[in-house]
């Protein structure tokens, strides 16, 4: 998984667990009932002291093993979180579907949506934007919906600006108009920093908008827009972008539903697509 987070950084693993908890799972099969058990085993000092001995002995020899049980333990911990996220979601499904201020492509009435959490800065958005529009064009009878959310809007003010000329090109332009933006940002190749005002003025000309008509660089009302992507984007835990949100229009539940943090590939948003759609294989 490869994502962009607060930090401005790629989102990696949380790193290596405890010791104890890995030696756990290596001699203990990996169940953590039995770990705890072994807890109120009765030993002695000199006996703790021998396994202790012995399991590092092993692990010098076998450091596959531990690399293995850290692995696996980190695979448990991201498929907790995902639960926890699908839940988020299936509590937020109208501000996730039902929200006309968002930029979509896609019929309303489509049985599956896509809803994408990006930030027009992040590298790895870019990366995907290309893949993502591929995959709207072999989808039209799917609803794809964009969430800016610039996460780095702190560090780089034109992440939010280019954020807030989405929302105006999508209330003036519609979806086509939209879709002409959000690539043409994106293929600009400027990214981390190297968006600059005048990229974002370059592409709204082209739709015959011009934002500080009235000295107001972004109107409020698109601010308000994306603060509310946002909080959000909090409230289903993401903490960096891209991040997809999967799931049917209509009856969505924990087993149709999917949450993508990070970058994906096209086969894996495909696979997402046809389990919301009641179509897996």
């Amino acid at each position: 998984m490869s994502n962009c987070n607060v930090y401005g950084g790629p989102l990696r693993g949380t790193g290596f667990v405890s010791f104890a908890a890995v030696m756990a799972m290596c001699f203990l099969g990996g169940h953590p009932a039995l770990a705890a058990k072994s807890k109120t085993d009765d030993f002695t000092p000199e006996q703790v002291a021998a396994i202790g001995k012995i399991a590092g002995e092993y692990v010098a020899s076998h450091p596959q093993v531990l690399l293995a049980a850290n692995q696996r333990l980190q695979d448990e911990r991201r498929q907790a979180q995902r639960r926890v996220m699908v839940q988020a979601a299936l509590g937020h499904q109208k501000a996730l579907l039902r929200n006309a201020d968002t930029p979509a492509l896609g019929p309303q009435t489509a049985k599956v949506a896509v809803i994408e959490f990006f930030d027009y800065q992040c590298i790895y958005c870019a990366k995907m934007a290309p893949l993502v529009d591929d995959v709207v064009t072999a989808n039209p009878s799917v609803r794809f919906i964009f969430k800016a959310f610039p996460i780095f809007a702190s560090r780089w003010p034109a992440s939010q600006a280019a954020a807030a000329a989405g929302q105006a090109v999508w209330a003036s332009k519609g979806a086509e108009g939209y879709r002409a933006y959000h690539n043409g940002l994106f293929a600009t190749g400027k990214n981390e920093g190297n968006l600059a005002t005048a990229d974002i003025d370059q592409l709204l000309a082209v739709q015959g908008i011009v934002l500080d008509a009235q000295g107001h660089r972004t109107p409020d009302t698109y601010l308000a827009q994306i603060a509310a992507n946002i909080q959000l984007g909090q409230a289903l835990g993401l903490s960096g972008t891209p991040a997809f949100v999967v799931m049917p229009q209509e009856g969505a539940n924990v087993d149709n539903t999917l949450v993508l943090p990070g970058a994906v590939s096209a086969s894996q948003l495909q696979a997402a697509i046809e389990l919301a759609g009641g179509k897996a294989k």
